[in-house]
């Protein structure tokens, strides 16, 4: 009787210690890393490169659309879902595919380091690989996130291992958005991306080690049908938005407004970060040890915390409280701006920062994983992800030109702080879409008949 009660109770901190030594929690650790490891290096990172070479931020914005890949997986993510690899599906279906992208991710890496940014014909073999390595990424998101959530033996294992996913995820951004720009110091940043290509590595020790989860089938007789039939084409495509609707009904186009926002203001000023940080006169050395150091710190209390929250309070709780600490990430760059390059307000900008996206990025990935049906994993999911990211990663291919436009308007200064803060703003709705999707999904669970 008692353990039964006890199963009941939500874990405290001593089961999710003892849930860390599980093999499978340590698989999503370096999955998480894998699948962070490339994000940044086709971005934001990739911006800081570009600015030392001496390319304009309209330039730099107009080449963070590589990103765009992402929100475009949803159009292959059905064949990941329905189809094995070729000679690589001996390993399974989500490990043929994590082995197939993870090679692909790190050929990319390694193209780039070997051609780099210098003169216009490198420019562009430069984002062709970038393109590469970004939709091998997009690819390992989808399989990933699929063996993650079919993986989960319950509702609180799922919100560990999103927890020690994001862990992974933001070791490997910190990774990229820190250590290696300490490491391009000493070695320059052809080298440094050769170094994160032969990283990907770790993503194939963690395919390796990972169990092929049981294989679940949608109900109905479509989804029973071959692909290259009508019935299995037409639920390939469209069975994992019309099963999404069905589960959540009314709620459905509030759940995507909500997702499809929630990180916006982030990915506005993602392309701008770095390069605002030359134009300040912050060295590579002074940003990857501060990052590296309060960043590090502050991303894992984050995301320690965002998990502890998603256990403690529920998804859509959670899920506020994450929308509320997100515009103090751009709030604390606009005081950044003002300040100048002090190393103690960076240094805050940074604790801030890390911390609320690493809260966020934890409260919005269990809270979209827990939205998805067995059978559609990870379709449902790819789908999610790019209403997550679609309308940011467009909009952000125009942030150069928006803050180049401010700089004109207001000074370097003031032009910038307005930036941020303006971005900033975009918080504000959120959060009472949020508070209304949590009231609404109360009120609907009320009205469902008990068993």
């Amino acid at each position: 009787m008692a353990t039964a009660e006890r199963a009941k109770t939500k874990p405290g901190w001593r089961d999710v210690a003892r849930s860390l030594r599980r093999p499978k929690v340590l698989v999503a650790l370096l999955l998480g890393f894998s699948s962070g490891l490339p994000f940044l290096l086709t971005g934001n990172t990739l911006g800081f490169w570009l600015r030392e070479e001496g390319n304009n931020l309209a330039v730099i914005g107009f080449l963070s659309w590589v990103g765009v890949v992402y929100s475009l997986k949803m159009f292959w993510a059905p064949l990941v879902d329905r189809l094995d690899v070729p000679l690589l599906g001996r390993l399974g279906r989500r490990r043929g595919w994590m082995v197939l992208s993870q090679l692909l991710v790190g050929a990319g890496l390694l193209g780039m380091a070997l051609v780099g940014p210098s003169g216009g014909q490198g420019l562009w073999a430069l984002g062709g690989f970038a393109l590469l390595a970004a939709i091998a990424s997009a690819t390992q998101d989808i399989v990933v996130d699929g063996w993650r959530i079919e993986s989960a033996a319950d509702g609180d294992e799922q919100g560990l291992l999103a927890a020690t996913f994001q862990m992974g995820y933001r070791a490997a951004m910190l990774a990229t958005d820190s250590l290696i720009l300490l490491l391009a110091a000493v070695i320059g940043w052809q080298l440094s991306y050769g170094v994160a290509g032969l990283a990907m590595g770790l993503g194939l020790i963690a395919t390796l080690m990972a169990t092929e989860p049981q294989r679940h089938l949608p109900a109905g007789d479509a989804a029973a049908a071959p692909l290259w039939t009508g019935k299995g084409l037409f639920d390939a495509i469209a069975g994992p938005f019309l099963a999404f609707l069905r589960t959540h009904r009314e709620l459905s186009v509030l759940m995507l407004l909500v997702v499809s926002l929630y990180r916006l203001g982030d990915f506005l000023i993602g392309p701008m970060i770095n390069p605002f940080y030359v134009d300040l006169g912050l060295s590579k050395e002074v940003v990857g040890s501060v990052r590296a150091s309060i960043g590090l710190w502050a991303s894992l209390l984050g995301i320690a915390v965002g998990g502890l929250c998603s256990v403690k309070l529920g998804f859509n709780r959670t899920l506020i409280l994450g929308a509320i600490l997100g515009p103090f990430s751009n709030l604390a760059f606009s005081a950044m701006a003002l300040a100048g390059p002090d190393i103690t307000v960076f240094g805050a900008a940074i604790l801030v920062d890390n911390f609320a996206t690493g809260f966020a990025g934890v409260a919005l990935t269990a809270y979209m994983a827990s939205l998805t049906s067995i059978g559609y994993t990870a379709t449902q999911y790819a789908l999610l992800t790019s209403f997550y990211a679609l309308l940011g990663k467009v909009l952000k291919g125009f942030s150069g030109q928006a803050m180049e436009g401010l700089q004109a308007q207001f000074g370097s200064t003031m032009g910038s702080a307005a930036f941020f803060a303006v971005t900033a703003m975009i918080g504000v709705p959120v959060v009472i879409l949020c508070v209304m999707l949590d009231r609404a999904a109360r009120k609907r669970q009320q009205h469902q008949p008990s068993d």
